[in-house]
């Protein structure tokens, strides 16, 4: 389950759909039999590069920011996940596809690092990479 609170305004596609689109994707390609909690905040560049300062002493703008988190009170609830929207309109042109694939990129990929996985490594980076995928073209998010 996920809550999602739109701080960017105006977003022009149905990010809710593709929500639900990754998080059952994720669900059953991973074949989870437990049910996770998540925010999902969508914000613009300048807000997620203050985030990627402050934890990350990077000053710029990035994608996608992915906290896991630990709430006693909800042994579900795994972290909130912050998406640039800017990021998503710039990166979808500049990779030439749709807004919609992006989206639903970046959230799987904040999805699956609140799961444990990541890319410090080679080995680790193929693995999260090969799920992506998995994961996109399964539920019909290709380039």
């Amino acid at each position: 389950m996920y809550q999602v609170f739109n701080q960017y305004g105006s977003i022009n596609f149905d990010f809710e759909k593709i929500i639900n689109d990754v998080f059952k994707g994720v669900k059953d390609i991973l074949k989870l039999t437990t049910e996770y909690d998540v925010n999902l905040i969508l914000i613009g560049d300048n807000e997620i590069q203050e985030i990627n300062y402050q934890y990350r002493n990077i000053n710029q703008p990035t994608d996608v920011i992915s906290f896991e988190l630990d709430d006693e009170e909800n042994e579900n609830y795994i972290g909130d996940i912050f998406i640039s929207i800017d990021a998503v309109y710039r990166q979808a042109e500049k990779y030439g596809h749709s807004n919609e694939r992006e989206f639903a990129f970046l959230v799987c990929h904040g999805t699956l690092h609140l799961l444990g996985y990541d890319h410090l490594t080679t080995e680790d980076e193929q693995e999260m990479f090969s799920l992506q995928d998995q994961i996109l073209n399964y539920i019909n998010y290709r380039r």
